[in-house]
């Protein structure tokens, strides 16, 4: 499916006025130590900026896999 295929008639198109009062919520982040190894350290880091961002959504998907059994 394309996204010309798809229904927006009954979804109201966002306005300036919604935007003005959005908020943002991100979920709290906790520095922290840890060790991995180096080849899997410099995989992440060589797939450019964001490497930290990306290996919380590995373990974060890992995590909501795991508790919903």
């Amino acid at each position: 499916m394309t996204g010309k295929d798809i229904d927006l008639n009954d979804i109201p198109e966002l306005d300036d006025e919604f935007f003005k009062n959005a908020e943002i919520h991100l979920p709290e982040k906790q520095p922290v130590t840890i060790r991995l190894d180096t080849d899997v350290l410099l995989w992440f880091k060589k797939q450019g900026k964001g490497y930290q961002t990306r290996i919380n959504k590995l373990l974060r998907s890992y995590m909501e896999t795991h508790t919903k059994s």
